[in-house]
Order: structure tokens, then sequence, then C-alpha cells
């Protein structure tokens, strides 16, 4: 491994470069498909593109929906939570930095002491008597200096590591920030699919109960039996059962949006309102794009540079420690002669020289720790870029056989409702049996449900595309070693209007 080589390069010639021991970074290689499998020979019904500096979720032109996006950033409290993760991290490269510097301090006293005479001898002999009290004063004023010399760059290493973390949190806080965009996105798809539903069964329900009318009077007139007029009750009273059934789904649905926007669910409500647009597809690009477009693998690389960082900071602990230090300072018995050239005192010069020789190889253990923690960073880097291309792969196939079956499911949609309508009139005509009238019907209202839950499908790998993809987010967008803390973000629009 790099870092053994490390280990074994001669201190003298690390003292001379002045450089810092350990491996420099470097990101290892992955394997990048030259294209997504998936995509070949597909063309997208409405392929989008956002509008210049527009969030990537207005592609579905949906302004309650751009709305509720904006609370995101916000008031999310998850999104909150890896905000002060990055500036923790921000304050720790900053603790980190200081090491580079001489500490500086100053100190003083100020100290009355007294002591009473001792016995006297006088001729030969003994004589106890007191001398009375001494009293003594001592002022004392000083500063001090200590630096440690990174010779070999222990402090860089901790430096360059911690820089890394906190690069790799505000990656973090682009893939919570993505995650919770689409978790909102597809709860208010899926809300706005049970409105969809609640119309259908609204209709079906009309319909239905039109149809039991209809059959009240022909029983009533004789021309059919008493079977077909429970049989027209049961599916009447069974729809409007679904019906009801659908606001449990809506409502849980509408308090999940309102967690993640940041609000207490009995403070927010949205309206239901028409799903009347087609699925646009953001366009995916090259595969080798996805490394410097999603944040989670940024941050997985993130962390495999700080990590390798941590090996150059146990890989010093071999070498010897420097520190030097200095004072300058003021001692009297008088205060008014304190400050003066005859009282000042001063020392410079090497106060530690520190070099292991033996710590039952400690520091042996340490770098292969470090070179451990370092070889599983690469492993977890190289598997969380398989499962970005993963997603990505998943949900070009869903959205392109979606679109398929979406179509086929359209024409089937539309023979199961002609047919019911030819079936109704036979019946009324009295060609055809009751139970004929049922099947046409439920096959019909079956086939629409099969319609909406494919869009709604359709809808979500869409949206699960484009987090894969990392939104509007790259690499561009990490802080630099200078780790600015990321301005508060906009005041919340006013109200959400559907």
């Amino acid at each position: 491994m790099i870092y053994r080589r490390q280990i074994l390069a001669p201190a003298f010639a690390a003292l001379l470069a002045a450089c810092a021991v350990g491996p420099d970074y470097q990101r290892p290689p992955v394997e990048t498909p030259a294209a997504f499998k998936e995509i070949a020979g597909w063309k997208p019904i409405e392929p989008k593109l956002p509008a210049a500096g527009a969030p990537v979720w207005s592609v579905y032109g949906d302004k309650v929906l751009d709305d509720l996006i904006r609370q995101v950033d916000v008031s999310n409290q998850n999104l909150k939570a890896s905000e002060a993760a990055y500036r923790q991290a921000v304050a720790i490269v900053g603790e980190n930095r200081a090491s580079f510097f001489p500490t500086l301090n100053i100190g003083g006293s100020a100290v009355r002491s007294g002591t009473h005479g001792a016995a006297t001898t006088t001729g030969g002999t003994t004589a106890s008597r007191s001398t009375g009290l001494r009293v003594t004063n001592q002022f004392a004023v000083s500063g001090q200096a200590a630096w440690v010399p990174d010779i070999w760059g222990q402090v860089r290493r901790q430096v360059e590591g911690a820089t890394a973390t906190a690069q790799a949190d505000a990656a973090q806080i682009a893939a919570a920030r993505l995650s919770a965009q689409a978790t909102l996105a597809e709860d208010y798809f899926v809300l706005r699919i049970l409105d969809e539903q609640k119309r259908l069964f609204d209709a079906t329900v009309a319909a239905y109960l039109r149809q039991l009318h209809i059959t009240e009077n022909k029983y009533r007139a004789g021309n059919v039996g008493r079977s077909d007029l429970e049989q027209a009750r049961a599916q009447y009273e069974n729809a409007r059962s679904q019906d009801v059934a659908l606001g449990v789904a809506r409502a849980q649905n509408e308090h999940a949006i309102a967690v993640l926007i940041g609000k207490p669910p009995a403070a927010f409500a949205l309206s239901p309102a028409p799903l009347d647009f087609h699925v646009p597809v953001v366009p995916v690009g090259l595969p080798s794009t996805l490394l410097e477009r999603n944040p989670t693998v940024a941050s997985a690389e993130r962390q495999m540079a700080a990590a390798n960082a941590q090996i150059g900071v146990a890989v010093a602990g071999y070498f010897p420690t420097i520190t030097l230090g200095a004072s300058y300072g003021f001692t009297s018995n008088a205060l008014s002669t304190l400050i003066s050239t005859a009282s000042s005192a001063w020392s410079f010069g090497l106060t530690s020289l520190s070099a292991p020789i033996f710590n039952g190889f400690l520091t042996h253990y340490q770098v292969e720790a470090a070179g451990a923690a370092y070889d599983q960073t690469v492993a977890t880097y190289r598997q969380t870029v398989l499962t970005a291309f993963q997603g990505v792969e998943d949900n070009i196939a869903a959205l392109r056989i979606l679109q398929d079956q979406a179509e086929i499911q359209g024409r089937a949609t539309r023979a199961a409702a002609e047919a019911e309508r030819l079936i109704l009139n036979q019946y009324k005509a009295g060609t055809v049996d009751y139970t004929s009238v049922v099947t046409a019907q439920a096959t019909s209202l079956s086939d629409q449900q099969t319609s909406l839950t494919i869009m709604q499908s359709r809808l979500n790998a869409s949206v699960l595309l484009i987090e894969n993809l990392g939104g509007n987010w790259s690499n561009a967008d990490l802080p630099d070693a200078s780790l600015p803390v990321p301005p508060p973000a906009d005041p919340p629009p006013e109200e959400v209007k559907p």
C-alpha cells in the first residue's frame, strides 16, 4: 500500500523537503460505462430541461409543488440538522488550523508574605527573644510563547482531513435537501393521484346511482328480478365505500407533506386539484457526469479524502516533536520598580524535544488502522457509485417500460369504456342480463384505476431519476478549502395556494 512506503521514508529526507508525511490523495478509479444501457433506443414523450436558473422540479410546471419545494429549504428540520453538522465541521477545521500558530500567554502575580524572626545567640548562650514580623512583597509579570513547528506535516494532514470532512458534510446537506424534496414530490403526486381517484369514484358512484334507479324502475315494472336490484345496490354501495376510503390515504399524505416543510399537520392543508400534465423526463447525460452531479457520491469521495489524510497524521507519530519556547517578564519586591531593566528576565530556546523510541508498536498499529479505514472508504465510495448507476438505470427502465404500458393501457381503458356503454344500452333494451353490466362496469373501473396507478408509477420514477441524477447540483457547488458557512435560506413564501 502507498502508506506503507511512506512509513519507510527517511525522517531526514522528509525534514529537508518540509513535506507532509503520508500519501497524497488521489481519487481511486471506478468502472464507468460509456452510456446508460436502459436509454438505448428510447425516445421520451416529453423530454424537458428546467429553465435557466430555475430549480429542477420546475419541469413539472406545478406552482403549488414549486412553493412547497422552496419551503423544504427553509423549514425542514432534518435539513437544519445537516446544516448544523456542516457548521460544526467548519469549526473543527478552524481548531486544527490553530495548531499552525504559536500560543501566547500573559500572566502576573502579587504575593505578600511574612516570617517571624528566629532565636539569637549571645556569648554562647541562646537567648530566646522575638525579632518581630518580617513582611516581604513579590510582584511579577511575564509573557510566554510556545510553538510546535509542523515539520512533518501532521497539522497539515489534520487540516486536510478536517476540510475534506467538512466538504463531505456540505455534500450531505445537498443530499439531504434533494432527498427531502424528492420525498415531498412523491407524496405530492400521490396526493394528486388520490384526487384523481376521488373524482373517478365520485363519477362512478353517480353513474351507479343512476343505474340503481333504472334497475329499481325495471324491477317495479316486473322486467327484472330482485337479484338484479340487489346487485345494482351492492355495486353502488361498494363504490361509495371505496370512495370514502380514499380519504385516509389522502389525509396521511397531506400530513407527511406538512412535516417535510416543517409545519404541524393541523396548520397545513392542500385543496384538491387536477393532475393535467404529461410526465417530463430530464435528460440523463453520460454516466461519467454522474460522479460530478450526485451529492451522495461526492460525500463518499470527500470522506475518502479525509481518511487518506488520517494516514499522514498517524505516520507523523514516528517522528520527533520539537517545541520552541520564549518568555520575557519582570520580577520585583516593589511595584514601583517592577517595570524596569533591572527587574527584567527573559529566556528562549528549545524547550522540548521528544523522539519516540518504543511504545509497544502503538504507532505501527495506528498507521495500520488508518490505512484500513481508508480502504473501507474506498470500498464505500465504489459501492455508492454503483448504487447511483443502478438508481439511474432502474428509473430509466421504469420510465421507458411504463411509457409503453401507459399507451397500451390507454387503449384498453378506452375499449372498456366503450364496452360498458354498449352493454348498458343493451341492458336497457332488455337484450342482456345485469351480470353483463356489472362485469363491464367493473372492468371499466379497474382499467381506469390501473391507468392512474401507471401514471403514479411514472411520476415516481421521474422523481427518483431526478434525485439519482443530483437535481441541479454539481461538484462545483462544494465549498473550497476556505469553507464558507452557507448563507441562511430565503424566507418562506407567505402562503401555499393550491
